[in-house]
């Protein structure tokens, strides 16, 4: 029976030795303190947005050097949508008329594939499968549709847009962006 007792009063001991201790809680000045990063800023937030009170995208300064390109968003009338759009300083035309620039919606005709503006010719070759480009295109990954901003193609009902395609199968160029040149500033005015 000691034996018994012996063993009783140890297993109740070492219960009570293994049961959590009651922790009193710390003040809030005496906690540690966790250090959580800001979220980083939403980039859409940081591209310039085109609206009717303020179009302006870009200066014609900042787009001088020919194959310069700039995003932008630009606020669909018809539905109200932010379209992201690319802006693309052409070779040919002057800097200070809108015939020197190009601007178009980065989202691909038909699909939801966004557009890009390809300016190593390397990964047109590689990616495209596009080896005849000697300037910077614009490309639709996911049907492989290679378009020059250099070349214009004409439309059902005689409409002439930039961005002929010259390979792959999309039916049309990218959706196009109207520009004027205002003294310095480059406007967005709308969208196709």
């Amino acid at each position: 029976m000691i034996g018994l007792l012996a063993v009783l009063l140890m297993i109740f001991l070492g219960a009570r030795a293994l049961r959590p201790k009651r922790v009193t809680p710390q003040a809030v000045d005496q906690q540690p303190q966790i250090e959580v990063p800001a979220p980083a800023p939403d980039p859409s937030t940081l591209l310039p947005h085109a609206t009717d009170a303020n179009p302006g995208i870009a200066s014609v300064t900042e787009m001088a050097k020919p194959w310069s390109s700039k995003e932008f968003f630009i606020r669909n009338r018809l539905n109200g949508e932010n379209i992201s759009g690319l802006l693309v300083r052409l070779p040919t035309g002057s800097p200070s008329q809108s015939s020197g620039y190009w601007a178009f919606a980065q989202k691909a005709p038909f699909g939801d594939c966004q557009l890009e503006y390809v300016t190593d010719l390397e990964k047109l070759k590689n990616d495209y499968g596009f080896s005849a480009a000697k300037h910077p295109m614009v490309g639709n990954p996911c049907s492989r549709t290679v378009y020059d901003p250099l070349k214009l193609s004409n439309l059902p009902g005689s409409v002439w847009a930039r961005g002929a395609i010259v390979q792959g199968s999309d039916l049309r160029p990218p959706l196009g962006i109207e520009i004027k040149v205002e003294g310095k500033k480059i406007l967005a005015v709308r969208a196709e």
